[in-house]
């Protein structure tokens, strides 16, 4: 009977350690930059009352405009260390995102009244948002979404990201392979990381960031809060949480048929 326990337990306890060490990897993937509400790599540039509820950063470029009558709730980092290290996490972070594997390929569609569920959604060159992209998390906290682009990412007027069900802006992420556009009054979710350049027009808003690798930040009259109260996932979760669930399957299998009666 002991065994028989011990089966399910080093089973379970297996999974449990290897989802456990990708969970906490998992909320560091953003690392130091984890604090920013938005970095720049050449220079940050804002008009008008734009407020970020954060850290605010820009390197290797030393340049940082119109703060004010722009706010920032933390610290104004230009070409330091903090700045420097944050550019480096983020570019981490960009890579192990252009390595995840394609779930779906909607190249050619606009995002703009889709319902998606968690995974990894690709465009090879361009990606639209023209209206309202949902995002359904299946009620899990853990839910991550990743969107790779080829080029760029623009969204219309008026659009907007919305998560349903559960789930946690921090799991929303967006690889941009050149540039990212946020139109007018676009009411935006996720972490945004640019090769080059974002720019967030008039009145639109991010929870989530605003992270350039090489290029500019450019704002507007824009709100930029940060994600909070959970990891940033990375599809790397949803592995580990298959092995422990057929980890555990396989031990309580191994049981069951441990119990059956011997045929005589």
């Amino acid at each position: 009977m002991l065994r028989k326990y011990v089966c399910i337990a080093s089973s379970v306890g297996l999974a449990a350690l290897v989802y456990g060490g990708v969970a906490v990897w998992a909320q560091t993937s953003l690392g130091t930059a984890q604090s920013f509400a938005a970095l720049g790599g050449s220079t940050v540039t804002n008009t008008g009352p734009s407020v970020l509820t954060g850290n605010l950063g820009v390197s290797p470029g030393s340049a940082i405009t119109g703060f004010p009558p722009g706010t920032v709730t933390g610290t104004i980092h230009v070409a330091n260390a903090v700045a420097a290290q944050a550019q480096i996490d983020v570019t981490t972070q960009y890579n192990a995102l252009v390595g995840a594997a394609c779930a779906a390929d909607l190249s050619g569609q606009d995002l703009g009244g889709l319902t998606l569920t968690p995974g990894v959604y690709c465009f090879s060159t361009s990606a639209q948002l023209t209206g309202t992209l949902t995002l359904n998390a299946l009620g899990s906290a853990g839910s991550t979404f990743i969107f790779k682009t080829g080029s760029s990412l623009t969204t219309a007027s008026g659009s907007a990201v919305v998560l349903i069900n559960g789930g946690n802006p921090c799991g929303v992420m967006w690889q941009i392979g050149s540039s990212a556009t946020v139109g007018t009054g676009t009411s935006f979710i996720g972490n945004l990381i640019a090769l080059s350049s974002i720019t967030l027009n008039t009145g639109s808003n991010i929870t989530g960031r605003a992270l350039a690798r090489n290029g500019a930040v450019t704002l507007d009259t824009n709100n930029i809060t940060p994600c909070s109260g959970g990891p940033v996932p990375t599809l790397a979760t949803w592995a580990a949480i298959m092995l422990m669930a057929l980890l555990t399957l396989a031990a309580v299998a191994t049981l069951r048929k441990r119990q059956l009666p011997a045929l005589s």
